[in-house]
């Protein structure tokens, strides 16, 4: 396929090129300029539209999406503790009939609203990332699957720093067989022995850190540490939320991870406040965007883009640039994931989404990337393409 003619965000600076050629074969972006061979080759073209990245939706928890807004004015901890909150009871609760049919649901409206690949922290061991699975076979969504085991430490074994059990080292083995990687539920459910287990792993290894003041305190009071640091003995490729880390754990991060995926809405659904963007940014951090649950939040790159622009700059005062946080949900969570994705560019994925430059909401697009991080929505979306294949709409 030969796209003609199309306006285009280029490579990881996101370079606007107002007219250009691509072609598209064996689900990647393999050639871009003007001039390129049309023979015996299907033609399209895309005069009027702009090609962005497809958004990269860095954490989600799509498994409790059969619970939207159930106990809306609960704690953190009694709605979403991995011990004793009310979704745990819910996963367990719910056929797995219902729960394929949710995630399929949840995956089904990310692909509407341009998320071409979206990272979920599974819980349930095995038999949750088969769930997860079954729920994508008609999807034509990119997941990256990071299992967990449903193994979890009370305080006094965090003091005792209690080792993980050998079968569960075993379990653990043909856990990561069947998926990308771990998503840890947190250090302050782990020993620095169950951490530096994790350490071990060769695949992708993500873990919340600093979600809540709360869980911040703890660390700090019962075991001497903050809990970025003690989360960073498990070598994770990223950490999740930094809501209340510190500058110290900042720069750590930026130090020994590929990066920090935020969730500014759910954080804030969660009355926890936002993470210090303008902080992050100043300690050179990579920052990805996710939704987190579903059970809390919408899984809209769109809303969370918006969102985190206008908050951070209401509250701290000072302008940030649209490109920045349009990076956040594409090109910096392909770099976290050291996979080709969220980035046009030749050799890499063909994950991308057409946007139609004379929507009603953005016309005139005078400045392309506030246009697109404010003003865009699923309206302004004339398809959307994963590995080469238009998956909604049509050009």
């Amino acid at each position: 396929m030969i796209l003609k003619n199309v306006s285009l965000l280029y490579g990881h600076d996101l370079k606007l090129i107002d007219s250009i050629n691509i072609e598209i074969a064996e689900s990647k972006f393999k050639k871009i300029n003007s001039q390129l061979n049309r023979k015996n080759q299907n033609v399209v073209d895309c005069n009027g539209l702009l090609l962005i990245p497809g958004f990269i939706n860095a954490h989600t928890h799509i498994g409790d999406s059969i619970a939207k807004d159930l106990s809306l004015n609960s704690t953190v901890d009694s709605k979403i503790h991995p011990m004793i909150g009310i979704k745990q009871k819910i996963l367990r609760e719910t056929p797995d009939k219902e729960l394929i049919r949710f995630m399929r649901k949840s995956a089904q409206t990310m692909l509407k609203k341009g998320i071409t690949t979206f990272v979920d922290f599974r819980e349930g061991g095995i038999h949750g990332i088969n769930l997860l699975k079954k729920a994508l076979k008609t999807v034509p969504i990119n997941p990256v699957i990071l299992g967990r085991l449903e193994y979890y430490h009370t305080q006094k074994q965090i003091k005792q720093n209690t080792s993980m059990p050998d079968f569960l080292k075993s379990n653990l083995e043909s856990l990561i067989e069947n998926c990308d990687g771990v998503g840890i539920s947190g250090p302050n459910e782990n020993s620095d022995n169950n951490l530096q287990e994790f350490s071990k792993i060769k695949k992708i290894v993500g873990i919340h850190a600093a979600e809540t003041l709360s869980s911040y305190a703890i660390s700090k009071k019962s075991y001497k540490k903050t809990e970025p640091k003690r989360a960073l003995l498990a070598e994770p490729t990223f950490l999740v939320h930094m809501t209340n880390a510190s500058k110290n754990d900042l720069l750590s991060a930026t130090k020994k991870t590929r990066g920090i995926i935020i969730c500014p809405r759910a954080n804030a659904s969660l009355a926890e406040g936002i993470p210090d963007i303008e902080l992050m940014l100043k300690m050179k951090c990579n920052i990805g965007i996710g939704t987190d649950n579903v059970m809390i939040n919408s899984p809209d790159m769109f809303r969370e883009m918006d969102y985190v622009w206008k908050v951070t700059m209401g509250i701290k005062k000072k302008r940030i640039d649209p490109k920045q946080i349009l990076k956040m949900a594409t090109v910096n969570s392909g770099k976290i994931l050291n996979k080709k994705i969220g980035c046009i560019k030749e050799n890499y994925f063909a994950d991308c989404i057409f946007i139609d430059k004379k929507s009603i909401d953005l016309e005139p697009m005078n400045n392309v990337y506030a246009s697109i991080v404010h003003r865009a929505s699923q309206e302004s979306i004339r398809a959307v393409m994963s590995r080469g294949k238009i998956v909604y709409g049509k050009i």
